[in-house]
């Protein structure tokens, strides 16, 4: 039988869950984001955590309720028998199947933010304690549909591969997180038992020598590219920035995410070159985007080292300059911390040839007022630390909405990062701040994937409807 509340995105009439099947899949559906206003929590024992770890503590009785949760999983579910499913059901019906799982899902992890990416593959992640969490959920999951389950009046057995990682919600990464379940939903395959991978146990170990060695030769070869990650600016409803993301696939290592690479290439002294073949790459695309009517401004992260670099410097601002894109520079505190005489001067440069700053990921280090008023930028970014827990948390909130004041107060517009759900850019709002940029409208793309979201004026759907702009077919995911 199917749940009694399946949640958001379920209806009880066949013919249209299947027209949207058809018309529109894979679906991609947050089904709980629209109760996270509301949400529901049990009582929670206080965690004592040491250092920068999050923590975990409850208030009885009718006080509002916090919980930090320590852990983030990502799981993907797959349907290992749609084929023959779908010769019995026929295709209509064999591609709500993966509803039929989200569903499921929804109903055993209520907060559970879910994804249907595929015909028979559903994404789900969530929060917890502790590891032994994702193995409780895939277990209870695997036991739900090893009972046979009524379609149309006819019982059916779906058979469900799981797999799934999980890492410290401190050092949670959401694209390494991915990557991790995809391999475990592979070996699952193989293997025909969930498996979880634990990514605090087992960090991939580069030799640094080698990786030095191939980054030097990583963007002549091609393997060097961009994404796109956009901004929305919450009162005029409207993309009016976007963040530059580089990306490193490796022949034989694979996708190596920035974490592993950018310390490498700062201590090989290789992260000048690979920044400038960064922003030419940039301002190219910001003129196409320009000459299509999409004329935005268009930044990219810039490394500490590289602020006491006059020769970078200078040939950066040249190359903006003589460009007529639009560009602007992210920057954190701490990078100006280094040698903030030499660092406040140059970004005195930058500004003055038109180049936006930008004070990225506020609030994760030691931020410090003396340089915050000396630092000519025009935007502060809230680090995602303070958002992905804005609607759960009680301190959280005061935070944000403090550092909203003090920014405007210093003439900068405000950005949050790490923005996942809709009562989140409620808030978030509410609060006054100006921009947000996360999941919830759109992960890091390519360059064509993010001319077709512009094209589309996706993320007005985001904006309207909790569940509108994942609505999205199989050739803008394969082309992201």
């Amino acid at each position: 039988m199917r749940p009694a509340d399946p949640g958001i995105g379920h209806t009880d009439d066949r013919i249209t869950r299947q027209g949207l099947f058809a018309s529109a899949s894979p679906l991609n559906v947050r089904i709980a984001d629209a109760r996270q206003l509301d949400m529901p929590f049990a009582p929670h024992p206080g965690v004592a955590v040491a250092g920068e770890a999050p923590f975990a503590f409850s208030l009885g009785g009718d006080d509002l309720l916090a919980v930090v949760p320590l852990w983030r999983f990502m799981c993907l579910a797959e349907i290992a028998n749609f084929a023959p499913l779908r010769r019995h059901l026929g295709a209509p019906r064999a591609d709500c199947l993966v509803m039929d799982i989200a569903d499921r899902v929804s109903e055993l992890l209520p907060q559970a933010r879910l994804a249907v990416v595929g015909r028979k593959c559903v994404e789900f992640t969530f929060d917890g304690d502790r590891i032994d969490d994702l193995q409780a959920a895939l277990d209870r999951l695997k036991t739900i549909f090893e009972q046979a389950i009524d379609l149309d009046g006819e019982p059916h057995r779906i058979e469900l591969v799981l797999g799934g990682a999980g890492a410290p919600l401190a050092s949670a990464d959401d694209i390494r997180l991915a990557e991790e379940a995809e391999q475990a939903i592979e070996e699952a395959h193989h293997g025909h038992v969930p498996v979880i991978r634990d990514l605090s146990s087992s960090t991939p170990v580069f030799d640094r020598h080698t990786l030095i060695r191939d980054l030097g030769e990583a963007h002549d070869r091609g393997e060097m590219f961009l994404q796109y990650q956009p901004k929305v600016h919450l009162r005029r409803q409207e993309i009016c920035s976007a963040e530059a993301l580089v990306r490193w696939q490796h022949p034989v290592r694979g996708l190596i995410l920035p974490g592993d690479f950018i310390p490498v290439a700062e201590e090989s002294r290789a992260i000048g070159p690979l920044t400038l073949w960064t922003l030419e790459q940039v301002i190219a695309d910001q003129k196409m985007l320009a000459a299509e009517g999409h004329d935005l401004l268009i930044f990219i992260n810039i490394s500490g080292q590289l602020l006491g670099d006059a020769a970078f410097v200078a040939r950066a601002c040249q190359m903006v300059a003589s460009s007529g894109a639009r560009i602007g520079f992210e920057i954190t505190e701490t990078s100006v911390i280094r040698d903030p005489e030499t660092a406040i001067a140059h970004l005195q440069i930058i500004a003055e040839v038109g180049i936006a700053l930008a004070i990225d990921d506020y609030g994760a280090g030691l931020s410090s007022l003396a340089y915050l008023k000396q630092l000519p930028a025009s935007e502060l970014k809230i680090d995602k630390l303070f958002i992905t827990q804005l609607t759960s948390s009680n301190r959280d909130p005061l935070i944000v909405r403090s550092t909203i004041d003090l920014a405007h107060a210093l003439d900068m517009e405000v950005t949050a990062e790490g923005v996942e759900t809709q009562a989140s850019m409620a808030l978030l709002s509410v609060m006054g701040c100006d921009m947000v940029q996360g999941f919830l409208i759109s992960r890091p793309i390519s360059i064509g994937a993010f001319r077709q979201f512009l094209d589309e004026d996706r993320h007005l759907e985001a904006a309207a409807d909790p569940r509108a702009s994942f609505f999205r077919p199989a050739s803008f995911w394969k082309s992201a």
